[in-house]
């Protein structure tokens, strides 16, 4: 049972770890310019994810490999510029921390100084360890990310339900205990059985965040574009599609075809 909802005038990671505490649930979306950022923000939600799904959404790619730190650090600065309240979490991209803690760190600081982040994110659990320790040494806090981890795609070769197996579900729930153990603020899982999730937000003290992880986890994230509907291609299972952005921005857009070309617009009132 949830306890009487505290008003955060500003998120922290002290701010989500008493959320869990308290049993209040944590709302987190994708945003990756200003003024989408601006309208989450404003809208309540308690963290912003500076995701590399930017890769996907925003320039096109298959996938979320190509997105780079210069990239990751434009999209970033955009957004924290907007936002007033959430805590905003940057991706660390592909090749910026898997090979070397030191380039991690050098990539972590860069993110945090160039773009005003308040925290990274990066995927993995035991096998990126000293990244991980080397950029919480400095001071910098970090949220892990298990279970379907994008930026192996091609070593899964899929992007299907993870750790349905005992062995890859024990591997998730000792990464997820190493993870808080190192000193991780919070952990995103994604596409994993409901029950494991709940099982590891169960047993760890710093929040669980789910993405296609069922309602036991300590809160929910997903990619902005989706869930508004802007992007009608993509329908997992886990996305609720809050609005239809796609139908509705064509409809209005070709609306504004038809009346350019009809000199419709602009009329007497809309011209100086």
């Amino acid at each position: 049972m949830s306890a009487t909802k505290k008003d955060y005038k500003r998120i922290t990671t002290k701010s989500l770890t008493e959320m869990k505490a308290n049993g209040e649930k944590i709302s987190m979306l994708t945003a990756y310019d200003y003024s989408m950022a601006k309208i989450v923000d404003a809208a309540g939600v308690d963290v912003i994810l500076v995701g590399d799904s930017a890769s996907n959404v925003m320039a096109g790619h298959e996938t979320t490999l190509p997105i780079t730190l210069d990239q990751m650090i434009y999209h970033a600065s955009s957004v924290v510029r907007a936002i007033h309240r959430s805590l905003v979490v940057v991706d660390m991209p592909f090749g910026s921390y898997q090979s070397d803690p030191k380039e991690a760190l050098r990539s972590a600081i860069r993110i945090m100084k160039e773009s005003g982040g308040h925290s990274v994110k990066l995927e993995g659990g035991s096998e990126v360890k000293e990244s991980i320790k080397r950029i919480l040494n400095a001071g910098i806090p970090v949220m892990g990310h298990l279970g379907l981890t994008p930026q192996s795609i091609y070593k899964f070769g899929t992007y299907t339900v993870r750790a349905k197996e005992e062995e890859e579900a024990e591997k998730l729930m000792k990464d997820a205990k190493f993870l808080e153990k190192l000193g991780c603020f919070a952990i995103v899982i994604e596409k994993v059985p409901a029950d494991l999730a709940e099982k590891v937000a169960k047993s760890v003290s710093i929040p669980i965040i789910g993405i296609g992880a069922g309602g036991g986890v300590d809160g929910q994230v997903l990619v902005i574009h989706d869930m508004l509907g802007m992007n009608n291609e993509f329908s997992p299972r886990f996305l609720r599609r809050y609005m239809n952005l796609y139908e509705e921005m064509t409809t209005a857009i070709g609306h504004y075809v038809t009346d350019v070309k009809s000199s419709d617009f602009p009329n007497e009132k809309e011209q100086y």
